[in-house]
Protein backbone atom coordinates (compact mmCIF):
# COMPACT_ATOMS: atom_id res chain seq x y z
CA UNK A 1 0.00 0.00 0.00
CA UNK A 2 1.45 3.40 -0.94
CA UNK A 3 1.90 6.15 1.62
CA UNK A 4 -0.11 9.38 1.75
CA UNK A 5 2.88 11.21 0.30
CA UNK A 6 3.01 8.85 -2.65
CA UNK A 7 -0.66 9.40 -3.38
CA UNK A 8 -0.28 13.15 -3.06
CA UNK A 9 2.79 13.21 -5.31
CA UNK A 10 0.94 11.28 -8.01
CA UNK A 11 -1.67 14.03 -8.03
CA UNK A 12 0.93 16.78 -8.36
CA UNK A 13 2.22 17.89 -11.77
CA UNK A 14 5.89 17.36 -12.66
CA UNK A 15 8.17 20.06 -11.30
CA UNK A 16 9.22 22.49 -14.06
CA UNK A 17 12.90 22.87 -14.91
CA UNK A 18 13.96 26.19 -13.42
CA UNK A 19 17.13 28.19 -14.05
CA UNK A 20 19.01 30.90 -12.20
CA UNK A 21 17.66 32.13 -8.89
CA UNK A 22 14.46 30.13 -9.33
CA UNK A 23 16.48 26.93 -9.60
CA UNK A 24 18.37 27.82 -6.41
CA UNK A 25 15.12 28.36 -4.50
CA UNK A 26 13.60 25.17 -5.91
CA UNK A 27 16.66 23.19 -4.80
CA UNK A 28 16.69 24.74 -1.32
CA UNK A 29 13.03 23.88 -0.66
CA UNK A 30 13.31 20.52 -2.47
CA UNK A 31 10.55 21.15 -5.03
CA UNK A 32 11.55 18.02 -6.97
CA UNK A 33 11.18 15.76 -3.94
CA UNK A 34 7.70 17.04 -3.18
CA UNK A 35 6.65 17.35 -6.85
CA UNK A 36 5.63 20.97 -6.41
CA UNK A 37 6.31 24.32 -8.06
CA UNK A 38 6.20 28.07 -7.44
CA UNK A 39 2.57 28.42 -8.48
CA UNK A 40 1.28 25.70 -6.15
CA UNK A 41 3.36 26.88 -3.20
CA UNK A 42 2.44 30.55 -3.71
CA UNK A 43 -1.29 29.83 -3.91
CA UNK A 44 -1.00 27.65 -0.81
CA UNK A 45 0.77 30.45 1.06
CA UNK A 46 -1.83 33.00 0.03
CA UNK A 47 -4.62 30.66 1.12
CA UNK A 48 -3.10 30.00 4.54
CA UNK A 49 -2.51 33.70 5.08
CA UNK A 50 -6.06 34.64 4.12
CA UNK A 51 -7.54 32.11 6.55
CA UNK A 52 -5.49 33.46 9.47
CA UNK A 53 -5.16 37.15 8.59
CA UNK A 54 -7.91 37.83 11.13
CA UNK A 55 -5.26 37.52 13.84
CA UNK A 56 -3.83 40.89 12.75
CA UNK A 57 -6.93 42.57 14.12
CA UNK A 58 -8.30 40.11 16.67
CA UNK A 59 -5.07 39.64 18.65
CA UNK A 60 -4.52 43.40 19.13
CA UNK A 61 -8.19 43.83 20.09
CA UNK A 62 -7.85 41.20 22.83
CA UNK A 63 -4.42 42.10 24.15
CA UNK A 64 -4.96 45.87 24.13
CA UNK A 65 -7.74 45.39 26.67
CA UNK A 66 -5.00 44.46 29.12
CA UNK A 67 -1.81 45.90 27.62
CA UNK A 68 -2.14 49.69 27.75
CA UNK A 69 -0.56 52.79 29.26
CA UNK A 70 -3.42 55.12 30.16
CA UNK A 71 -6.56 53.41 28.89
CA UNK A 72 -7.51 50.21 27.03
CA UNK A 73 -6.69 50.19 23.30
CA UNK A 74 -4.15 53.01 23.48
CA UNK A 75 -1.46 50.53 22.32
CA UNK A 76 -3.65 48.86 19.67
CA UNK A 77 -1.53 50.09 16.75
CA UNK A 78 1.66 48.87 18.42
CA UNK A 79 0.00 45.50 19.01
CA UNK A 80 -0.76 45.20 15.28
CA UNK A 81 2.95 45.60 14.56
CA UNK A 82 3.92 43.12 17.31
CA UNK A 83 1.39 40.56 16.05
CA UNK A 84 2.54 40.76 12.42
CA UNK A 85 6.27 40.72 13.16
CA UNK A 86 6.12 37.86 15.69
CA UNK A 87 4.05 35.83 13.21
CA UNK A 88 6.51 36.60 10.43
CA UNK A 89 9.54 35.60 12.54
CA UNK A 90 8.07 32.27 13.65
CA UNK A 91 6.76 31.43 10.18
CA UNK A 92 10.01 32.32 8.39
CA UNK A 93 12.01 30.18 10.82
CA UNK A 94 9.57 27.35 10.06
CA UNK A 95 10.14 27.95 6.34
CA UNK A 96 13.92 28.10 6.25
CA UNK A 97 14.88 25.84 9.16
CA UNK A 98 12.17 23.14 9.08
CA UNK A 99 11.06 23.41 5.42
CA UNK A 100 7.41 22.85 6.36
CA UNK A 101 4.35 24.73 5.00
CA UNK A 102 3.15 25.57 8.53
CA UNK A 103 2.42 29.13 9.65
CA UNK A 104 2.69 30.58 13.14
CA UNK A 105 1.14 33.55 14.95
CA UNK A 106 0.07 34.56 18.47
CA UNK A 107 -2.31 31.82 19.58
CA UNK A 108 -6.02 32.34 20.04
CA UNK A 109 -7.14 31.24 23.48
CA UNK A 110 -3.71 31.90 24.94
CA UNK A 111 -4.09 35.60 24.14
CA UNK A 112 -7.48 35.68 25.90
CA UNK A 113 -6.01 33.81 28.88
CA UNK A 114 -3.15 36.33 28.95
CA UNK A 115 -5.44 39.35 28.86
CA UNK A 116 -8.49 38.38 30.89
CA UNK A 117 -7.24 35.74 33.34
CA UNK A 118 -3.63 36.71 33.97
CA UNK A 119 -3.67 40.51 33.76
CA UNK A 120 -7.25 41.55 34.49
CA UNK A 121 -8.27 38.80 36.95
CA UNK A 122 -5.03 37.88 38.73
CA UNK A 123 -3.89 41.53 38.53
CA UNK A 124 -0.43 40.57 37.27
CA UNK A 125 1.19 43.55 35.56
CA UNK A 126 1.17 43.05 31.79
CA UNK A 127 4.92 43.58 31.67
CA UNK A 128 5.46 40.70 34.10
CA UNK A 129 3.01 38.57 32.09
CA UNK A 130 5.15 39.18 28.99
CA UNK A 131 8.15 38.11 31.05
CA UNK A 132 6.36 34.82 31.76
CA UNK A 133 5.88 34.31 28.01
CA UNK A 134 9.55 35.14 27.42
CA UNK A 135 10.61 32.60 30.07
CA UNK A 136 8.30 30.05 28.45
CA UNK A 137 10.03 30.62 25.12
CA UNK A 138 13.47 30.08 26.64
CA UNK A 139 12.28 26.86 28.29
CA UNK A 140 10.89 25.73 24.92
CA UNK A 141 14.26 26.33 23.29
CA UNK A 142 15.95 24.23 25.98
CA UNK A 143 13.36 21.44 25.67
CA UNK A 144 13.78 21.44 21.91
CA UNK A 145 17.58 21.29 22.05
CA UNK A 146 17.35 18.34 24.47
CA UNK A 147 14.84 16.51 22.19
CA UNK A 148 12.18 16.40 24.93
CA UNK A 149 9.48 17.98 22.77
CA UNK A 150 10.27 15.78 19.77
CA UNK A 151 9.94 12.72 22.01
CA UNK A 152 6.47 13.93 22.96
CA UNK A 153 5.47 14.16 19.28
CA UNK A 154 6.88 10.71 18.50
CA UNK A 155 5.19 9.18 21.58
CA UNK A 156 1.72 9.85 20.18
CA UNK A 157 0.22 6.54 18.92
CA UNK A 158 -0.67 6.46 15.22
CA UNK A 159 -4.40 6.20 15.97
CA UNK A 160 -4.23 9.42 17.99
CA UNK A 161 -2.15 11.15 15.29
CA UNK A 162 -4.85 10.29 12.77
CA UNK A 163 -7.62 11.31 15.17
CA UNK A 164 -5.82 14.60 15.82
CA UNK A 165 -5.79 15.38 12.12
CA UNK A 166 -9.52 14.68 11.84
CA UNK A 167 -10.24 16.58 15.07
CA UNK A 168 -8.35 19.63 13.83
CA UNK A 169 -10.41 19.50 10.63
CA UNK A 170 -13.64 19.59 12.62
CA UNK A 171 -12.21 22.23 14.94
CA UNK A 172 -11.29 24.72 12.23
CA UNK A 173 -14.57 24.05 10.40
CA UNK A 174 -16.37 24.79 13.67
CA UNK A 175 -14.39 28.02 14.01
CA UNK A 176 -15.55 28.96 10.54
CA UNK A 177 -19.27 28.33 11.03
CA UNK A 178 -19.62 29.54 14.63
CA UNK A 179 -18.25 33.06 14.34
CA UNK A 180 -20.35 35.77 15.99
CA UNK A 181 -22.44 37.46 13.26
CA UNK A 182 -22.44 40.76 15.19
CA UNK A 183 -18.68 41.00 14.71
CA UNK A 184 -18.53 39.79 11.11
CA UNK A 185 -18.66 36.03 11.73
CA UNK A 186 -20.76 33.53 9.80
CA UNK A 187 -23.21 32.74 12.62
CA UNK A 188 -24.25 29.41 11.09
CA UNK A 189 -24.02 27.91 14.57
CA UNK A 190 -24.82 30.17 17.53
CA UNK A 191 -25.16 29.86 21.29
CA UNK A 192 -28.51 28.78 22.75
CA UNK A 193 -29.63 28.78 26.39
CA UNK A 194 -31.89 25.79 25.72
CA UNK A 195 -29.77 23.53 23.53
CA UNK A 196 -26.26 25.00 24.13
CA UNK A 197 -25.83 25.62 20.39
CA UNK A 198 -28.29 25.87 17.52
CA UNK A 199 -28.60 26.82 13.87
CA UNK A 200 -28.18 30.55 13.28
CA UNK A 201 -30.69 32.86 11.61
CA UNK A 202 -30.75 33.20 7.85
CA UNK A 203 -32.01 36.73 8.36
CA UNK A 204 -28.36 37.58 9.04
CA UNK A 205 -26.68 38.72 5.80
CA UNK A 206 -23.36 37.36 7.08
CA UNK A 207 -24.85 33.89 7.40
CA UNK A 208 -26.31 33.95 3.90
CA UNK A 209 -23.00 35.14 2.46
CA UNK A 210 -21.10 32.41 4.32
CA UNK A 211 -23.41 29.80 2.79
CA UNK A 212 -22.99 31.40 -0.64
CA UNK A 213 -19.22 31.33 -0.12
CA UNK A 214 -19.27 27.61 0.68
CA UNK A 215 -21.26 26.94 -2.50
CA UNK A 216 -18.92 29.10 -4.59
CA UNK A 217 -15.82 27.43 -3.15
CA UNK A 218 -17.31 23.98 -3.68
CA UNK A 219 -17.99 24.92 -7.29
CA UNK A 220 -14.35 25.99 -7.70
CA UNK A 221 -13.22 22.69 -6.21
CA UNK A 222 -15.40 20.39 -8.28
CA UNK A 223 -14.37 22.30 -11.41
CA UNK A 224 -10.71 21.78 -10.33
CA UNK A 225 -9.93 25.49 -10.25
CA UNK A 226 -6.41 26.03 -8.91
CA UNK A 227 -6.42 28.04 -5.69
CA UNK A 228 -10.10 27.27 -5.07
CA UNK A 229 -9.95 28.06 -1.34
CA UNK A 230 -8.24 31.41 -1.87
CA UNK A 231 -10.62 32.43 -4.65
CA UNK A 232 -13.52 31.39 -2.42
CA UNK A 233 -12.36 33.76 0.32
CA UNK A 234 -11.86 36.65 -2.10
CA UNK A 235 -15.16 36.04 -3.92
CA UNK A 236 -17.11 35.97 -0.66
CA UNK A 237 -15.46 39.16 0.61
CA UNK A 238 -16.06 40.92 -2.72
CA UNK A 239 -19.72 39.85 -2.70
CA UNK A 240 -20.11 41.28 0.80
CA UNK A 241 -18.56 44.59 -0.26
CA UNK A 242 -20.73 44.86 -3.40
CA UNK A 243 -23.94 44.13 -1.47
CA UNK A 244 -23.00 46.57 1.28
CA UNK A 245 -23.05 43.93 4.02
CA UNK A 246 -19.57 44.95 5.11
CA UNK A 247 -17.75 48.13 4.11
CA UNK A 248 -15.00 47.88 1.50
CA UNK A 249 -11.45 48.89 2.41
CA UNK A 250 -11.16 52.55 3.40
CA UNK A 251 -7.66 52.49 2.06
CA UNK A 252 -4.82 50.17 1.32
CA UNK A 253 -1.60 51.62 2.69
CA UNK A 254 -0.90 52.67 6.27
CA UNK A 255 2.34 53.71 7.97
CA UNK A 256 2.94 51.19 10.78
CA UNK A 257 3.35 52.25 14.41
CA UNK A 258 6.53 50.90 15.95
CA UNK A 259 5.99 49.15 19.32
CA UNK A 260 8.28 51.50 21.26
CA UNK A 261 6.27 50.97 24.47
CA UNK A 262 6.31 47.17 24.12
CA UNK A 263 9.81 46.21 22.94
CA UNK A 264 11.92 44.69 25.69
CA UNK A 265 9.16 44.49 28.29
CA UNK A 266 9.47 40.71 28.25
CA UNK A 267 12.84 41.19 29.98
CA UNK A 268 12.28 44.41 31.94
CA UNK A 269 8.99 43.03 33.27
CA UNK A 270 10.91 40.66 35.54
CA UNK A 271 11.70 43.67 37.73
CA UNK A 272 8.04 43.61 38.79
CA UNK A 273 8.34 40.10 40.24
CA UNK A 274 7.78 40.15 44.02
CA UNK A 275 7.22 37.66 46.84
CA UNK A 276 3.49 38.41 46.65
CA UNK A 277 3.08 37.55 42.97
CA UNK A 278 5.79 34.87 42.66
CA UNK A 279 3.43 31.87 42.97
CA UNK A 280 0.98 33.40 40.48
CA UNK A 281 3.89 34.02 38.09
CA UNK A 282 4.97 30.37 38.28
CA UNK A 283 1.37 29.16 37.85
CA UNK A 284 0.89 31.35 34.77
CA UNK A 285 4.21 30.18 33.33
CA UNK A 286 3.16 26.53 33.74
CA UNK A 287 -0.19 27.16 32.05
CA UNK A 288 1.53 28.79 29.06
CA UNK A 289 3.93 25.83 28.90
CA UNK A 290 1.26 23.13 29.10
CA UNK A 291 -1.19 24.63 26.63
CA UNK A 292 1.36 25.73 24.05
CA UNK A 293 3.32 22.46 24.11
CA UNK A 294 0.29 20.34 23.39
CA UNK A 295 -1.41 22.79 21.04
CA UNK A 296 1.73 22.79 18.92
CA UNK A 297 2.26 19.03 19.22
CA UNK A 298 -1.35 18.41 18.19
CA UNK A 299 -1.19 20.80 15.24
CA UNK A 300 2.12 19.45 13.93
CA UNK A 301 0.88 15.87 14.21
CA UNK A 302 -2.54 16.55 12.70
CA UNK A 303 -1.50 18.76 9.80
CA UNK A 304 1.66 16.68 9.28
CA UNK A 305 -0.53 13.60 8.93
CA UNK A 306 -2.74 15.36 6.40
CA UNK A 307 0.27 16.48 4.38
CA UNK A 308 1.64 12.94 4.28
CA UNK A 309 4.82 13.66 6.23
CA UNK A 310 4.13 11.05 8.91
CA UNK A 311 4.96 7.55 7.68
CA UNK A 312 4.23 4.08 9.01
CA UNK A 313 6.69 4.56 11.89
CA UNK A 314 4.53 7.40 13.19
CA UNK A 315 7.39 9.91 13.27
CA UNK A 316 7.38 13.45 11.90
CA UNK A 317 10.67 14.21 10.12
CA UNK A 318 12.50 17.38 11.19
CA UNK A 319 10.21 17.70 14.19
CA UNK A 320 12.91 19.43 16.26
CA UNK A 321 13.32 22.12 13.62
CA UNK A 322 9.55 22.70 13.55
CA UNK A 323 9.39 22.95 17.34
CA UNK A 324 12.39 25.29 17.28
CA UNK A 325 10.42 27.67 15.05
CA UNK A 326 7.62 27.70 17.61
CA UNK A 327 10.10 28.39 20.45
CA UNK A 328 11.81 31.22 18.57
CA UNK A 329 8.45 32.75 17.63
CA UNK A 330 7.29 32.74 21.25
CA UNK A 331 10.55 34.20 22.57
CA UNK A 332 10.71 36.91 19.91
CA UNK A 333 7.01 37.67 20.32
CA UNK A 334 7.41 38.27 24.05
CA UNK A 335 10.29 40.68 23.39
CA UNK A 336 8.23 42.57 20.82
CA UNK A 337 5.15 42.66 23.06
CA UNK A 338 2.67 39.88 22.31
CA UNK A 339 1.49 36.63 23.85
CA UNK A 340 2.57 33.07 23.01
CA UNK A 341 3.19 32.30 19.33
CA UNK A 342 2.09 28.86 18.16
CA UNK A 343 1.61 26.81 15.00
CA UNK A 344 -1.78 27.45 13.40
CA UNK A 345 -4.27 24.76 12.46
CA UNK A 346 -5.26 27.01 9.55
CA UNK A 347 -2.01 25.85 7.92
CA UNK A 348 -4.11 22.90 6.81
CA UNK A 349 -5.85 25.21 4.31
CA UNK A 350 -2.56 25.74 2.46
CA UNK A 351 -1.74 22.04 2.67
CA UNK A 352 -5.13 21.31 1.10
CA UNK A 353 -4.14 23.60 -1.77
CA UNK A 354 -1.01 21.51 -2.37
CA UNK A 355 1.56 23.35 -0.26
CA UNK A 356 4.29 20.90 0.73
CA UNK A 357 7.46 22.89 1.41
CA UNK A 358 8.75 25.80 3.43
CA UNK A 359 8.22 28.08 0.44
CA UNK A 360 4.53 28.10 1.36
CA UNK A 361 5.44 29.28 4.85
CA UNK A 362 7.89 31.82 3.38
CA UNK A 363 5.04 33.35 1.39
CA UNK A 364 2.95 33.58 4.57
CA UNK A 365 5.84 35.16 6.48
CA UNK A 366 6.43 37.77 3.78
CA UNK A 367 2.71 38.56 3.67
CA UNK A 368 2.71 39.15 7.43
CA UNK A 369 5.54 41.64 6.95
CA UNK A 370 3.67 43.38 4.12
CA UNK A 371 0.49 43.34 6.19
CA UNK A 372 2.09 45.85 8.57
CA UNK A 373 1.65 48.39 5.77
CA UNK A 374 -1.67 47.01 4.44
CA UNK A 375 -3.75 46.69 7.62
CA UNK A 376 -6.76 48.63 6.19
CA UNK A 377 -7.04 46.12 3.33
CA UNK A 378 -6.88 42.97 5.45
CA UNK A 379 -9.05 44.53 8.15
CA UNK A 380 -11.82 44.88 5.55
CA UNK A 381 -11.95 41.14 4.82
CA UNK A 382 -14.80 39.94 7.08
CA UNK A 383 -14.62 36.79 9.16
CA UNK A 384 -17.49 35.16 7.24
CA UNK A 385 -15.38 35.34 4.06
CA UNK A 386 -12.92 32.84 5.56
CA UNK A 387 -15.71 30.40 6.49
CA UNK A 388 -15.69 28.60 3.09
CA UNK A 389 -11.94 27.90 3.27
CA UNK A 390 -12.14 26.62 6.85
CA UNK A 391 -15.17 24.41 6.18
CA UNK A 392 -13.75 22.88 3.00
CA UNK A 393 -10.43 22.29 4.75
CA UNK A 394 -12.37 20.42 7.42
CA UNK A 395 -13.91 18.27 4.69
CA UNK A 396 -10.51 17.47 3.21
CA UNK A 397 -9.05 16.57 6.61
CA UNK A 398 -11.83 14.07 7.33
CA UNK A 399 -10.33 11.58 4.86
CA UNK A 400 -8.06 10.11 7.54
CA UNK A 401 -11.01 8.93 9.63
CA UNK A 402 -11.16 5.72 7.59
CA UNK A 403 -7.63 4.81 8.70
CA UNK A 404 -8.68 4.50 12.36
CA UNK A 405 -9.30 0.89 13.42
CA UNK A 406 -12.90 1.33 14.55
CA UNK A 407 -13.26 -2.43 15.08
CA UNK A 408 -10.72 -2.25 17.91
CA UNK A 409 -12.51 -0.55 20.81
CA UNK A 410 -9.25 0.25 22.61
CA UNK A 411 -8.18 2.23 19.55
CA UNK A 412 -11.61 3.60 18.66
CA UNK A 413 -12.64 5.12 22.02
CA UNK A 414 -9.52 7.30 22.54
CA UNK A 415 -9.57 8.32 18.87
CA UNK A 416 -13.25 9.26 19.01
CA UNK A 417 -12.83 11.25 22.23
CA UNK A 418 -9.87 13.11 20.73
CA UNK A 419 -11.96 14.03 17.69
CA UNK A 420 -15.00 14.93 19.81
CA UNK A 421 -13.29 17.12 22.40
CA UNK A 422 -11.22 19.26 20.04
CA UNK A 423 -14.11 21.24 18.56
CA UNK A 424 -16.41 21.02 21.59
CA UNK A 425 -13.77 22.23 24.05
CA UNK A 426 -12.44 24.69 21.47
CA UNK A 427 -8.94 23.40 22.19
CA UNK A 428 -6.53 21.11 20.35
CA UNK A 429 -4.61 20.60 23.60
CA UNK A 430 -7.69 19.41 25.48
CA UNK A 431 -8.69 16.93 22.77
CA UNK A 432 -5.19 15.49 22.67
CA UNK A 433 -5.12 15.35 26.48
CA UNK A 434 -8.34 13.33 26.67
CA UNK A 435 -7.11 10.94 23.99
CA UNK A 436 -3.75 10.48 25.67
CA UNK A 437 -5.33 9.70 29.05
CA UNK A 438 -7.87 7.21 27.73
CA UNK A 439 -5.53 5.39 25.31
CA UNK A 440 -3.29 3.60 27.84
CA UNK A 441 -6.27 2.92 30.12
CA UNK A 442 -8.23 1.30 27.28
CA UNK A 443 -5.21 -0.75 26.22
CA UNK A 444 -4.62 -1.93 29.80
CA UNK A 445 -8.28 -2.94 30.21
CA UNK A 446 -7.97 -4.86 26.94
CA UNK A 447 -5.03 -6.77 28.38
CA UNK A 448 -2.56 -5.12 25.99
CA UNK A 449 -0.75 -2.79 28.37
CA UNK A 450 2.51 -4.08 26.91
CA UNK A 451 1.67 -2.26 23.66
CA UNK A 452 1.77 1.10 25.47
CA UNK A 453 5.20 2.73 25.67
CA UNK A 454 6.57 4.14 28.91
CA UNK A 455 6.60 7.59 27.30
CA UNK A 456 2.86 7.32 26.62
CA UNK A 457 2.15 6.39 30.25
CA UNK A 458 4.27 9.31 31.47
CA UNK A 459 2.51 11.77 29.18
CA UNK A 460 -0.89 10.45 30.25
CA UNK A 461 0.10 11.14 33.86
CA UNK A 462 1.29 14.64 32.87
CA UNK A 463 -2.07 15.35 31.25
CA UNK A 464 -3.91 14.22 34.39
CA UNK A 465 -1.72 16.51 36.50
CA UNK A 466 -2.41 19.34 34.05
CA UNK A 467 -6.18 18.93 34.44
CA UNK A 468 -5.89 18.80 38.25
CA UNK A 469 -3.60 21.82 38.36
CA UNK A 470 -5.78 23.93 36.06
CA UNK A 471 -8.94 23.02 37.96
CA UNK A 472 -7.48 23.79 41.39
CA UNK A 473 -5.58 26.92 40.40
CA UNK A 474 -7.89 28.58 37.88
CA UNK A 475 -11.20 26.77 38.30
CA UNK A 476 -11.05 25.53 34.73
CA UNK A 477 -9.56 22.61 32.83
CA UNK A 478 -8.13 24.90 30.11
Amino acid sequence: MSSDTDRLELQQPPTPQYTGWQAAIARFFKFDRYRTNFRIETLAGLTTFMTMAYILVVNPLILSDAIFLQQPKDLFAEQVFATAVSAAIGTLVMAFVANYPFALAPGMGLNAFFAYSVVLTLKIDWRLALAAVFAEGLIFIALTLTNVRSQIVNAIPMSLKTATSVGIGLFIAYIGISGDPTTGGAGLIVASEVTKTTLGSFREPNTLLAVAGIIITTAFLVRRVKGALLWGVLATALLGWILGVTPPPKGIFQIPTLPTDLIGQGIFGLSRLTANNFLDFIAVLLVFLFVDIFDTVGTLSGVGMKAGYIKEDGKLPRVNQALFADAIGTTAGALIGTSTVTTYAESAAGVSEGGRTGFTAAIVGVLFVLAIFLVPLFEAIPAYATTPALVITGVLMMTGVSDIRWGDVAEAVPAFLTILFMPLSYSIATGLSVGFITYPIAKALQGKAHEVTIATWILAAVFVIRFVFMTLRFGTSE
